[in-house]
């Protein structure tokens, strides 16, 4: 970052150019006890003190590059190809800026066109918008557009869904009318890791707009996708799966079980866990539901010369069109991280992803299998999973997790905060960039506690 130092001068143009005369009643309207306040800070330090003083700060977190990680629970550490840091990295394209006069700027509207492809080739679905904020705000606008499209206004969500969605679904819908329906099956879910089909066909009925589902679930367990959307779809309610966008490497499509919308997170395609982020939402649906579909969508057109190029062919600008009566306020997109996205993908391919997967299957299963087999530890669930398996503990989960930090373990996701009865459950996660030896490593860890 550049420093630019403002001079005594400088300071004095500026202060002229907004008539004023002073720094002091630039700031009158602000009380004087909030002006300064007192922020008992340490002596100023030299840059390179403080650089020193960053550095050391940084070498005390925990990364998964200097522990062990088996944590997931909605994000994950896949292996990032360095082709995507070289190309997200050029001038052209790391930026966080949205291209409002979009024409202008055909490389980055090639690109967003390019992912739209990839995802819509990913989920099976037929359209995909130009990404999202995350998958949590995805979802909830999956949402919100079953209630408008269907013009009802109830919602059933599988209580087998990430939490944090849900929390997002109803801060998002608080102002709607909107009647959220969950825990409809929870102790279905908590006792067999999935959604009962015959549970949500007792719930679902002719006010329901959409029926939430997420596959794999937050267990990690693959749901009975094509029972919940036929399900769904005998009321005349939309059915919104939400989707790990690597176990597609493997798994049926949305598109494939009739999905009508199909949203993501899609951090794990290329986009490094960063700490929480920032990540981009994965949005696709059927043909018939595009105008309705928040955020853009790039299109490819030819111009007066017959030569290719790229519009925005849909934007839902609503808050600068209907305000109040908009259904979304999203019209940007994540782009540098829909890039890097669509670079991963093109690098993978189809037998990359496929291997990915694939590895993540064989890898889960072989460190369930030796942890079941310890003394005191057994699965609690038989459904089948993915990459992510939740196993019971002889004792809580928060101690084990603290136990295994002593051995440079980051462990599962304390499920305790989902459920009180889950206390002596974690939700452990393995990917392909686990190794046997880490496998090992915590397999010897549990069995010490």
């Amino acid at each position: 970052m550049r420093y630019i130092p403002n001079t005594d001068a400088d300071r004095a143009a500026m202060l002229e150019a907004i008539g004023t005369s002073s720094i002091d009643k630039l700031f009158a309207d602000i009380p004087a006890h909030l002006r300064r306040p007192s922020l008992n800070l340490p002596p100023a330090l030299s840059e390179m003190q403080l650089k020193r003083l960053m550095a050391e700060l940084a070498a005390r977190n925990t990364t998964t590059a200097s522990a062990a990680c088996f944590l997931g629970a909605g994000a994950y550490h896949h292996f990032v190809p360095s082709v995507v840091h070289h190309i997200t990295g050029r001038s052209e394209f790391y930026t966080s800026y949205t291209p409002y006069q979009a024409e202008a700027s055909q490389g980055t509207l090639q690109t967003i066109f390019e992912y739209q492809t990839a995802i819509c080739q990913l989920t099976g679905m037929d359209v995909a918008n130009a990404s999202m904020y995350d998958g949590a705000t995805a979802a909830a606008e999956a949402a919100i557009l079953a209630q408008g499209v269907t013009r009802r206004r109830k919602v059933v969500v599988s209580p087998a869904i990430q939490p944090d969605y849900l929390a997002v679904l109803k801060t998002y819908t608080a102002e709607l009318g909107s009647d959220i329906a969950t825990n409809w099956c929870l102790d279905d879910c908590l006792r067999e890791g999935q959604t009962d089909p015959v549970a949500a066909e007792a719930v679902l009925d002719q006010d329901t707009a959409c029926l939430l589902v997420q596959h794999p679930n937050f267990f990690g367990a693959l749901e009975p996708m094509d029972r919940l959307a036929a399900a769904a779809h005998r009321v005349g309610a939309l059915l919104v799966a939400i989707v790990d966008p690597i176990s597609l490497g493997l798994l049926k499509p949305p598109g494939a079980y009739d999905a009508d919308v199909a949203v993501a997170e899609g951090q794990p395609l290329g986009n490094s866990l960063a700490f929480g982020g920032p990540y981009l939402g994965i949005f696709a649906s059927k043909e018939s539901l595009v105008r309705h579909m928040p955020g853009r969508i790039v299109g490819q057109t030819t111009d007066g010369f017959g030569r290719r190029g790229f519009v925005l062919t849909l934007q839902a600008r609503e808050q600068h069109i209907r305000r109040e009566k908009a259904t979304s306020n999203i019209c940007t997109n994540e782009a540098l991280n829909a890039l890097a996205a669509l670079v991963y993908l093109s690098a993978m391919g189809k037998q990359g992803l496929h291997r990915v997967a694939e590895l993540c299957v064989q890898k889960s299963h072989h460190a369930a299998e030796r942890i079941a087999a310890l003394p005191g530890y057994s699965l609690a669930f038989a459904a089948p999973f993915f990459k992510e398996f939740v196993v019971r503990c002889p004792r809580s989960a928060a101690d084990v997790n603290a136990h295994l930090l002593k051995h440079n373990i980051v462990g599962g996701y304390d499920l305790a905060a989902i459920d009180a009865r889950l206390a002596d459950c974690m939700l452990l996660c393995v990917t392909e960039m686990n190794t046997r030896e880490e496998i090992d490593c915590l397999v010897e860890a549990l069995k010490s506690l």
